[in-house]
């Protein structure tokens, strides 16, 4: 997702829209949903030079497959982020020529405009991994699969199984059935 920014320069106030559509990149997922690689990826944006760089202002939209967390049926859905970034001119000397960064802390540096062109995939796999459900339903009511034999519980809401808690099963030996009593008496 490089853009080419060469016809901003470096002119403040200069400014750009564009809208269009990039294949997504691999791994563009979080831990309960993915927007598959090479999928469609809408992006509307608006590029502003402004004395320090340019700045990146606008939405991105992906659609993302899942499992539904209850039932795991497929789930799918459409994902609409904003986006906002700086990326920063490189530092120059007097001649015009680039000052080397000084090696601090890579993960907290500012994105760079490299030689006219600015790389948009970071800023949109960020955001767009961020907005994904972790759990998404298939819908709000779905009651899931049952915990003990995985029987689907929205095709019968009454399923259930007659269990006696192992910690009890000693005083069901000293209750006796209810025939019992009756003969006693």
């Amino acid at each position: 997702m490089v853009l080419d920014v060469r016809e901003l320069g470096r002119r403040a106030g200069a400014m750009t829209r564009l809208d269009t559509v990039v294949p997504a990149p691999e791994n563009l997922a979080s831990i309960g949903s993915q927007v598959p690689a090479g999928s469609d990826v809408h992006l509307e944006l608006r590029l502003e030079s402004v004395l320090e760089g340019v700045l990146v202002t606008g939405t991105a939209t992906a659609a993302y497959e899942s499992e539904c967390s209850r039932c795991l049926d497929p789930v799918t859905g459409e994902v609409t982020v904003d986006l906002t970034e700086l990326f920063v001119f490189p530092e120059t000397d007097a001649r015009g020529r680039v000052v080397p960064r000084e090696t601090g802390d890579a993960d907290d540096a500012e994105p760079e405009v490299q030689d006219d062109n600015i790389d948009l995939g970071p800023t949109v796999r960020d955001a767009v991994v961020l907005a994904l459900p972790l759990a998404p339903v298939c819908r709000q009511t779905c009651l899931g699969l049952c915990p003990q034999c995985g029987f689907r519980l929205d095709d019968d809401p009454n399923h259930h199984h007659d269990q006696v808690d192992s910690r009890w099963a000693a005083l069901a030996s000293l209750l006796g059935s209810p025939h019992d009593e009756k003969e006693e008496g």
